[in-house]
This record gives structure tokens, sequence and C-alpha cells, in this order.
């Protein structure tokens, strides 16, 4: 039998390309019922492989921050020309990331460098684009008109990395990038939100939260579209859906829960029991938890909001078991509902149920 490490060697001696591989491994996990390596139940997750890789990704932090040290030093304010030395300095280090990148990620195809190597990417791309386009003054005047474009161009930088090294958590990076975009582009018309719950408030006087909502919305459209073409998740395209999912899930769930929650009447109350619901059967439907881990929080409020006092407290706990039990018998659950909904739902674009 054709494991999966003996693709990836035959990937890197060149006798298939990496499309062929996925290809492979995708027939062949189709032929055997896909989910035969994971146990009822799971969802494919990955942070890193081995040891070795953490101990890698501490070495780059140590290296990022020796770095940023150095850096301090060579763009001495005192010594003139602060911006063009910070965009050196931001070009130097999309090189060192870039070449880290062909070696630890196309080479190795090593997981936790790759997420380590996409944030310290975003990051540089960032500030050196904020370094080269941003107006200082404009910003400590509360005028962050000069601001959407290098937020864009960072944006459009993480895209470049995720198309090279495709890096499913670059995926999420991407998506937060354009939620900046959309939030600093917002802010520069609208003036600043006043707290960070305006950002999510639909109630709030700002159009912040429609925009969180509009950039949820595009999100999971987005992630669907990945779980979609590769339901029996074998490939990085279902790993690309899980990143988005983790992005769209707060910002869908946030803005429509403390919206309902921080109303304070029992309508906004039954409201928001029935909206957490059926962000659980979506959830269950498209067999991922993300939002279920976005809701428990408005759960456990809301159980304390309505029960109070000591009826809060046995609320919470019943809570917390039906959770518990929810995860042992997902996929039973799972299944119900894919036959009751069978009429409505394209089950052969959504994971297979047990």
């Amino acid at each position: 039998m054709i494991e999966q490490d003996d693709l990836r060697a035959a990937v890197a001696a060149g006798i298939v390309t990496e499309a062929q591989a996925a290809s492979i491994a995708s027939l062949a996990d189709s032929r055997r019922g896909a989910r035969e390596n994971l146990k009822p139940g799971d969802e494919p997750f990955e942070l890193f492989k081995g040891f070795n890789e953490v101990f890698i990704v501490v070495g780059m932090v140590i290296l990022a921050m020796g770095w940023f040290a150095v850096a301090t030093v060579y763009a001495n304010p005192a010594q003139g020309g602060l911006i063009q030395k910070a965009v050196h300095v931001a070009i130097a280090g999309a090189v060192l990331i870039w070449i880290m990148g062909e070696y630890f990620i196309r080479r190795r195809r090593m997981i936790a460098p790759a997420i380590a190597l996409s944030i310290f990417w975003a990051g540089n791309a960032l500030a050196g684009f904020t370094a080269a386009f941003a107006e200082p003054f404009m910003i400590g005047q509360e005028d962050y008109q000069s601001l959407p474009l290098p937020a864009a161009l960072a944006t459009v930088a993480i895209f470049v990395f995720w198309l090279r090294f495709r890096v499913p958590f670059a995926m999420a990076m991407i998506a937060l990038g354009a939620f900046i975009v959309a939030l600093v582009w917002t802010a520069a018309g609208a003036g600043t939100p006043q707290s960070a719950e305006d950002i999510f408030l639909l109630s709030s006087d700002g159009p912040f939260a429609l925009v969180t909502l509009l950039i949820g919305v595009a999100v999971f459209a987005a992630a669907m579209v990945f779980d979609m073409s590769d339901p029996h998740r074998v490939t990085r395209r279902s790993k690309n859906g899980f990143w988005l999912h983790v992005v769209a899930a707060p910002a869908l769930v946030n803005t429509v829960a403390l919206t309902l929650f921080t109303a304070g009447t029992n309508t906004a109350y039954l409201l928001l029991a029935i909206v957490l619901l059926i962000f659980a059967l979506i959830a269950i439907i498209i067999d991922r938890r993300s939002f279920l881990i976005a809701a428990v929080g408005y759960c456990v409020a809301l159980s304390s909001a309505v029960f109070g006092g000591e009826g809060g407290g046995y609320s919470i706990l019943i809570l917390g078991a039906s959770l518990v039990i929810l995860g042992a018998a997902w996929e039973r659950l799972r299944a119900t509902l894919l036959r009751l909904f069978r009429p409505v739902l394209p089950l052969d674009r959504l994971p297979p149920s047990v």
C-alpha cells in the first residue's frame, strides 16, 4: 500500500507533481472510504508533525526577535532616513522569509514552520507597506485615509505567498487582511469605532458591524467553495476551508449574537437561542466545529442571563455536559440530520457520514 510519506517522497524526487500526488491520494481515499485513517467524528487538523518542527519554530521566533532588535538599531531615527531604512529592512526580511519558505515549506514540507513563516510574512509585509505608503502625521490626527492602500498591498503580498507555498493557514491571514482593509477603509470615511464592541454591534451608530457581517459571509462562502470541492477532505483545499471557517465563524457569530444579547429583552434572548441553534445545525451539517466553538461563550452568557443565580450554574453545567455528549455522538447526530435534510442538501458535495 502506498502511504502519504511515499507520495511526499515521490514529489520530492520529481517522479510526480504535487497536483498528481494529491489526485492519487484523493482517488485512493475515495476508493477505500476516504476517512479510513480517522476515527468517526474526527475533523482533520494538524499543527505540527513532530517536536522538531516546534524546535525550529522556537528558533524562528528567536531569530525574528534578533532581527527586530538589529533593525531597530539600523533604523535609528536620530540618524535620519527612517522611512527608507524601514523599507530596506522589510525587503531584506521578505527575502529571508521567502528563502526559509523554499526550504522548510516546499522542500521539507513542515507544517508548524509554514504557519510561523506565514505570520512573519504577513507582519513584515504590513510593516513595510505601512512605512512606504502611510502618512504618520495623518494617523496621529486620527485620519486613516492613508492606511487602506498599505493594508491592501499587504493582503496581496500574503496571497502571493499562498500562491507560491500553498500554506492553508495563509488563507486565514488573507481573510484577516481583507477584514482589516474593510475596517480601515470604513474608518477613513466614518471615523474610528468608539469601542471594540462597535465592530460587532449592529445596533451601534457606525457601519463597522455591517462590514464585519458582510466580510464574515464572504469568507464563509469562500470556505464552502473549498470544502465542497473536496468533500472527502484529502487535499489542501479542505485545509484552506478549515482556516477560512476559523475566521468566518467569529465574524458571523459575534456580530449576530452580541447584537441580540446586548438588547437584553426576552424576545432578543429567544431569538439568540434560535440563532445559536441554527449555527449549531450549520456546523454539524458541514462538519465544522468552529461555529460551535465561537458560539459557546454566548451560550454560557445566555444561560447566566436567563436563569441567573444558582439556576445559571446548573444551566452551565447542563450546557457543558451537552457539549461533551455532542462531541461523542457528533457523527450519529450528523447522519440523522443529513437524512432529514436530504431533499435540500447537496450530499455529494458534503463530507460523508458514517
